[in-house]
């Protein structure tokens, strides 16, 4: 791996105000590295009614290193993704959730460690849950208590719920998965294209196509590493992910039947 180039791919649907921080704090990083990096930032939307067309098409008059993709088939988390991924320019691609939660010194911290090796081709997963991780609301992962974290929490977008149940499945994910990866629902990686199967996001529901990719990265031997970062509180919006338990289980039942699936290859 020789291409000091990167794909970034922000799959949107009402993030304007969150975008208006996050695509000039990345490009800034991006501008200013010291890897020499080439760049684009890609946002594929998924029919937002905010003005985030209006908004990232006022930065591409700027720009020559930002796309939009406006999607008009059914709204789908893992399709956007693809989609970007399929219009992307570069070898080297990663994606993230576009509400602030993943920042530009997160996505800084895992390009140096996956541009700082090479000569083997691997994957780097943002990871909550390993050493140097966060989950929402914590800044200080060994001395803050948990009322601390969910006070900062109540504080912000973000739900209290939503992050300790996170926490509770990604436990049940990684023993049904069975590998030592920490956060199975992670959503922020970056990789070779050329590594990725389309398969891997068809005919799913939501976060669930990200355990299906981290087993097919498995299955063709590919290394994981995983990298800490603070999951920062969302700044503005609602997520998508719901806050409530019922909602919250819905959308965890197909992370579940993912990693036994995978456990069962094993």
């Amino acid at each position: 791996m020789d291409e000091n180039n990167i794909s970034i791919v922000l799959p949107t649907l009402n993030e304007k105000k969150n975008l208006e921080s996050l695509i000039p704090s990345i490009a800034d990083m991006l501008k200013n590295n010291n890897l020499n990096f080439e760049y684009e930032i890609l946002v594929v939307d998924d029919g937002s009614t905010d003005g985030t067309s209006d908004y990232v098409n006022s930065l591409i008059r700027k720009s020559n290193c930002i796309s939009f993709i406006e999607r008009t088939k059914k709204k789908s988390l893992p399709l956007s993704i693809y989609e970007g991924i399929e219009n992307s320019k570069y070898s080297n691609v990663m994606w993230l959730d576009a509400d602030g939660s993943m920042n530009a010194e997160a996505i800084k911290k895992l390009l140096e460690h996956y541009f700082s090796n090479t000569e083997t081709t691997h994957a780097v997963v943002g990871s909550r849950f390993t050493e140097g991780g966060g989950y929402k609301g914590v800044k200080d992962t060994k001395n803050q208590s948990i009322l601390k974290s969910i006070q900062n929490v109540k504080e912000s977008n973000d739900s209290v719920l939503g992050m300790i149940l996170s926490i509770m499945i990604n436990k049940l994910l990684s023993f049904l998965f069975r590998s030592n990866l920490t956060d199975l629902t992670s959503g922020f990686i970056v990789l070779r294209k050329e590594l990725i199967d389309k398969e891997v996001f068809l005919n799913k529901d939501y976060g669930e196509y990200f355990i299906y990719l981290l087993g097919s990265l498995i299955k063709k031997n590919i290394p994981i590493d995983e990298v800490g970062y603070i999951c920062e509180t969302r700044m503005y919006g609602v997520s998508k992910t719901g806050s409530g338990i019922i909602t919250f289980t819905r959308r965890g039942i197909p992370y579940i039947i993912a990693a036994m699936k995978r456990g069962r290859i094993n």
